[in-house]
C-alpha cells in the first residue's frame, strides 16, 4: 500500500512539472520572473513586488518594475537570461508564449502558464499565482478588495434604466478596424460599465468590424483601445459617412484612457470599469 501511495506522489509531481505549476513554498522567498504585464501587476498587488528579480521590457507598471532585470520583450524573452537569473518560479501566459513555454518546459524549469480571457478568468489566475507563490490569503484578500469596488458600481448601474443605456463602438485599432465583441475581457469591462456594446453577436472576441456597421448600429459612444491625439481623433470624424453617428455628432469618443486599464487582464480592470462608467455617464 504504502508504495503504491508512493507512485502515486510520483506520477502528481511528474504531472506538475509537465503543466509547470510546481509550487514553492511560502518561506523559501521565492525569485520570480514575471514575463507579462499582467503577471507583473498581480505579483505586486499581492505584495511580491521584492520577489520579482525579472520582468519584460513591456512591464511598465508600478513605476518599481522599470527598475527590475530585464529578460526581453513580450513575444522574444532571452532564455540565457532567465536562465542566469536562477528562478524558482517563472510567470507567462498562452498563444504567443506558447514556444517559450515549451523551451523552458524541456529545460526542466518550474513556470506557470495563465492565459485570462475574462474577469472570472483573471481571478482563477490570481488564485493560481497566489498558490504558486505561497500568497493563497493574499490572492483572495486582492479579489474580495475588487469586488467590493465592482459591488458599488453595480449598485449604481442597476438603477439605469434599458432605454437610457448607452450603446459603444469599442475600436481596439483602426487600420484595419477592429473591435472587441462577445466574449472579450474589454467587452465585459464596458457592460460592467452600463454600457452596451453593438459588436456583443460578433463570433470572436476581437475580429475585424466595417465601418458600414458602425453607421448603422449609430453608438453614443465610441471607445478608443489605444490612446489618440487631436490628429488621430480628427481623422475618426472625418471617415467617410461617420459624421452622422451619435458618438461624432455629440463628441462622445473616449480617446484619453489608459489602454493598460481596459485591455490588460490585470488588477486595475476596476479602474478601468470605474472610467468608463465616468465618462459614460458623467457621475
Amino acid at each position: 500500500m504504502k508504495s503504491g501511495i508512493f507512485v502515486l506522489l510520483l506520477i502528481a509531481i511528474f504531472l506538475a512539472v509537465l503543466n509547470g505549476q510546481c509550487s514553492v513554498h511560502a518561506d523559501e522567498n521565492p525569485r520570480i520572473i514575471s514575463l507579462t504585464p499582467s503577471t507583473t501587476e498581480i505579483l505586486f498587488s499581492l505584495g511580491l513586488g521584492d520577489n520579482i528579480v525579472g520582468v519584460t521590457s513591456f512591464c511598465n507598471y508600478p513605476k518599481q518594475a522599470l527598475s527590475i532585470e530585464k529578460t526581453g520583450s513580450f513575444s522574444q524573452p532571452n532564455i540565457e537570461k532567465i536562465i542566469s537569473l536562477n528562478p524558482d518560479l517563472i510567470l507567462l501566459t498562452g498563444l504567443e508564449q506558447q514556444p517559450t513555454a515549451e523551451k523552458l518546459k524541456k529545460l526542466g524549469l518550474n513556470f506557470l502558464v495563465v492565459y485570462p480571457s475574462d474577469i472570472k478568468g483573471l481571478y482563477s489566475s490570481i488564485r493560481k499565482i497566489g498558490r504558486a507563490a505561497g500568497s493563497q490569503q493574499e490572492a483572495e484578500e486582492l479579489i474580495n478588495k475588487i469586488n467590493k469596488r465592482l459591488d458599488k458600481l453595480k449598485a449604481r448601474t442597476s438603477l439605469i434604466p434599458g432605454y437610457k443605456r448607452k450603446t459603444v463602438f469599442i475600436e481596439i485599432w483602426h487600420d484595419p478596424i477592429i473591435t472587441a465583441g462577445a466574449g472579450s475581457f474589454v467587452g465585459e469591462l464596458v457592460e460592467l460599465a452600463g454600457g452596451i456594446n453593438i459588436a456583443k453577436d460578433t463570433l470572436r472576441a476581437y475580429s475585424r468590424f466595417s465601418a458600414e456597421t458602425v453607421i448603422s448600429r449609430d453608438p453614443d459612444c465610441i471607445i478608443l483601445g489605444y490612446m489618440a491625439g487631436d490628429q488621430e481623433l480628427k481623422r475618426i470624424k472625418q471617415r467617410t459617412g461617420w459624421e452622422n453617428i451619435k458618438a461624432i455628432r455629440n463628441n462622445n469618443i473616449i480617446g484619453d484612457i489608459d489602454p493598460d486599464l481596459i485591455l490588460r487582464p490585470g488588477p486595475r480592470f476596476v479602474e478601468g470599469v470605474e472610467k468608463i462608467y465616468e465618462r459614460l455617464y458623467g457621475h
